[in-house]
């Protein structure tokens, strides 16, 4: 049985990214809507991934962009966003422990609720999206 480590910098970012989104690139759900619109970007989506990470988890510079903007186009619902958040949680447990991975999958429902939130704003017409 191997041991868990707790996410300790870039490598195990790496790590955490490259499986989640292996996992999504084959899920019934997600799969259809990354692989289209990612299809051959994504090697530089998940070099993106990794300086966000960095950035959520370590504050390491690097960073620049607006998730919300790239999602609030997609045709995405409440079940999207909990089976992206099993799939993350899911991907964080099998590899790590320790408090930085519990901050990662907080990290992960706060953005996931946020979204839902500003998607069901600008569905209903209440709010203009803040990009």
């Amino acid at each position: 049985m191997q041991t868990k480590h707790d996410i300790r910098g870039i490598e195990d970012i790496k790590l955490m990214v490259d499986e989640f989104y292996a996992k999504v690139q084959k899920d019934e759900l997600l799969a259809p809507i990354f692989n289209f619109r990612l299809s051959t970007h994504w090697t530089p989506h998940l070099e993106k991934m990794y300086t966000f990470w960095n950035a959520a988890l370590f504050g390491v510079k690097g960073y620049n962009g607006n998730p919300f903007m790239k999602h609030a186009t997609m045709e995405i619902n409440e079940e999207h966003f909990k089976h992206w958040l099993n799939l993350f949680n899911e991907t964080i447990d099998a590899n790590f422990e320790g408090p930085t991975a519990e901050d990662a999958k907080k990290r992960g429902m706060i953005m996931a609720n946020m979204f839902q939130i500003r998607l069901k704003d600008l569905e209903s017409g209440n709010k203009k999206p803040i990009f």
